[in-house]
C-alpha cells in the first residue's frame, strides 16, 4: 500500500456509522441513552427501550402507610414527621414523571400517588392527635399526659 492510500478506507468497505448512532449537531449521539434535555425518550421509552420505576414510589407508599399506623404514637409526632417526608419525596417524583412520562412505568406512579393520599391522611389524624393533645396539655397540664396515674384520675373525674 502506498502511502497515499494508508489512511484511505478500500472501495469495498463502505465508511457508514453504527445505525444505532445518529448525526446531530454536536457529533454523533447514541439513540438508546435517553438524554435529560429531550422532550421524547428513545424508541421504546426508558433506557435501551424498557420504563423503570420511579426511584422512591415504593419509600413514599411505606413512609404513607407508616405515618397511618403512627399517627397515635408519642403525640402524634412520628406520623406527622412520616407524612411530611413522604409527600417531600412524592412532590420530587411527581414532578420527574410529569417531565418524563414515557421513562417511568404507570404502576410506579399509581403506587406513589397511592403513598401520597395515605401520607395525607397519615397528616390529618397525626395533626388531630397533636392538637387534642395540646389541648389536653392546656386544660390539665402536661404532667397529666406523662403520668399514667394521673391521667386515670383526670379521666375519672370525665365521666
Amino acid at each position: 500500500m502506498s502511502e497515499e492510500q494508508e489512511g484511505q478506507v478500500p472501495n469495498n468497505q463502505e465508511n457508514t456509522p453504527n445505525p444505532q448512532w445518529q448525526p446531530n449537531s454536536g457529533g454523533y449521539k447514541n439513540i438508546n441513552q435517553p438524554n435529560p434535555n429531550d422532550s421524547f425518550p428513545p424508541y421504546g421509552g426508558g433506557f435501551g427501550g424498557m420504563q423503570m420505576a420511579l426511584p422512591n414510589a415504593t419509600l413514599v407508599l411505606v413512609l404513607g402507610i407508616l405515618s397511618i399506623v403512627t399517627c397515635c404514637c408519642f403525640y402524634g409526632l412520628i406520623g406527622l414527621a412520616l407524612g411530611i417526608v413522604a409527600l417531600i419525596l412524592s412532590r420530587k417524583d411527581r414532578t420527574n414523571y410529569f417531565a418524563n412520562m414515557n421513562y417511568y412505568t404507570v404502576s410506579s406512579y399509581k403506587n406513589l400517588s397511592a403513598g401520597r393520599v395515605c401520607a395525607i391522611i397519615g397528616l390529618i389524624l397525626s395533626a388531630i392527635t397533636v392538637f387534642v393533645c395540646i389541648v389536653f396539655a392546656i386544660f390539665y397540664g402536661f404532667n397529666t399526659l406523662t403520668d399514667q396515674e394521673a391521667l386515670k384520675e383526670v379521666l375519672r373525674e370525665l365521666q
